[in-house]
């Protein structure tokens, strides 16, 4: 039996969506920031700035008690404002945090494929994303059908196909 269960994200996440895209950036916690610098990115905010807008759809996961431990979610970004992880308009790009302490536990997967399944149940045929290639989670990522469609300096751009 599972010690976390995952359920859909509402409005009231947009707090917890931030933090969890806090985790997201800050991976590397040699290279962490503060979460006020990373927020005020706005290359990395607009991942969560205005949650939800239309077409947005996320899932969280909350442990036994029902405390928020990880989030994924997608949003759809213009051609002429990409995501970091763009590949065409109309295919939403994912981000995904899950605490320190719950992190090699399952969380993330189940929150990927939960994530899939809102993409394919709102008529999407695939998900994007990007990893830095040091971040452990692109091994998930690889695991669970992400392959790689662009590569840049340090980062890969991946994508997977929804059913």
């Amino acid at each position: 039996m599972s010690d976390f269960h995952i359920r859909a994200a509402t409005s009231e996440d947009a707090r917890f969506l931030g933090d969890m895209l806090v985790e997201a950036a800050n991976w590397n916690v040699a290279a962490a920031r503060p979460r006020i610098a990373v927020m005020e990115d706005p290359k990395v905010s607009r991942y969560v700035a205005g949650w939800p807008r239309p077409g947005d759809f996320g899932s969280v996961a909350v442990d036994a008690n029902g405390a928020p431990i990880g989030a994924c979610w997608g949003r759809l970004f213009a051609a002429n404002a990409p995501g970091y992880g763009f590949v065409a308009t109309g295919v939403p790009e994912l981000t995904l945090g899950v605490n320190a302490q719950w992190r090699a536990r399952g969380v993330g997967r189940a929150l990927l494929q939960a994530v899939a399944r809102q993409a394919s149940l709102a008529g999407h045929a695939r998900v994007s994303l990007s990893v830095e290639r040091a971040n452990f989670a692109q091994r998930l990522y690889i695991s669970e059908g992400y392959v790689t469609v662009e590569s840049g300096e340090n980062s890969d751009t991946m994508v997977r196909a929804v059913h």
